[in-house]
């Protein structure tokens, strides 16, 4: 059996006495694409948080090859190969794209490496190259999308958590960003995805898990999630 790349068990946060997670168990494989769905509000977003420690939790425990993430600091789990890609992008407005690739960067310090990554991500992605000295509060919805991916992996990630890749963009420019997530996985990353378009995500996923009020309700293959008639009816209209 393989080793899980992640595997989470028992998982409990709360904000202050609100109970955001109530023991939730996931577990990712090496190479794998698996997806959290749910109705806003359901802990998709706190999961990846609290595997980032960007929120701590309560109890349980997080493992990423094997290792025990529950008290690193953020900074450290960056360094264990995890990188998240928050809700809402969360460029940096008044910094150009190449400097917002360079903070990417930030945990590693062979400088010659990094900026070959910095040219290796204007070359996967063309329109950054274009805008290399832009500030990138000034790009589109989808150019923001793809500096905030890029920016994630100048860490050199082995596993990226993607936090509501879609939210906001026109639909010509979501299928864009999803095959650059499908093509970052043929190339071995794996992939957690935090998507509100649940049958994209299905689509494009290998394993999916369906999050209510901080409870994992379901877990299956993505194709038979998006077979399930309770899914169906709750998630994909």
């Amino acid at each position: 059996m393989t080793t899980p790349a992640l595997d989470i068990q028992n998982l409990t946060v709360y904000y202050g006495a609100i109970q955001a997670l109530q023991g939730i168990n996931i577990t990712v494989y090496p190479g794998e694409v698996v997806t959290l769905i749910g109705a806003n509000g359901a802990g998709k977003s706190t999961t990846l948080r609290a595997i980032s420690r960007i929120v701590k939790a309560r109890s349980g425990q997080i493992r990423y090859d094997g290792r025990d993430l529950t008290a690193l600091r953020a900074d450290e789990v960056v360094r264990a190969g995890i990188a998240h890609v928050p809700e809402g992008r969360r460029v940096l407005a008044r910094l150009s794209v190449a400097d917002n690739l360079f903070l990417g960067a930030y945990t590693r310090n062979d400088r010659a490496e990094i900026q070959h990554d910095l040219e290796e991500m204007f070359r996967r992605f063309p329109r950054l190259a274009e805008r290399r000295a832009q500030l990138a509060g000034t790009l589109s919805g989808g150019e923001q999308q793809m500096l905030a991916i890029a920016r994630a992996l100048m860490s050199r990630p082995r596993l990226l958590l993607l936090d509501e890749p879609s939210l906001g963009l026109a639909p010509i420019i979501v299928r864009e960003i999803f095959e650059i997530i499908r093509n970052l996985n043929s190339t071995g990353v794996t992939i957690l995805l935090v998507e509100q378009n649940a049958q994209l995500a299905l689509q494009n996923a290998h394993r999916g898990y369906v999050l209510e009020a901080g409870s994992i309700t379901i877990t299956g293959e993505a194709k038979a999630l998006a077979g399930d008639e309770r899914v169906k009816k709750a998630y994909l209209g």
